[in-house]
């Protein structure tokens, strides 16, 4: 029987989820706040985020969402591969 690799396909979750996450923070940055406000309603289906929406995210705060994210999607990525 095959097994999956539990850090492989740990870092593999965690370097999608990073990259999701990235891709997220240069919608927000490369549109205005009317543009994210659009996209992110249509991508939750209708749900309105203009009350979470916070456009003035500094790098400080993106690169610990990002180092975050990667840890987060890391361990669910592992655990799981551990329970395949």
């Amino acid at each position: 029987m095959n097994r999956i690799h539990i850090k492989s396909f740990g870092l593999a979750t965690g370097i999608t989820a990073a990259l999701l996450y990235l891709g997220c923070a240069m919608v927000m940055k490369l549109t205005g706040p009317e543009l994210t406000k659009e996209f992110f309603n249509s991508l939750l289906h209708g749900i309105d985020v203009i009350t979470i929406l916070r456009m003035d995210i500094s790098i400080t705060e993106t690169v610990l969402g990002l180092m975050q994210t990667f840890m987060i999607a890391w361990l669910t990525g592992a655990s799981i591969a551990s329970n395949w």
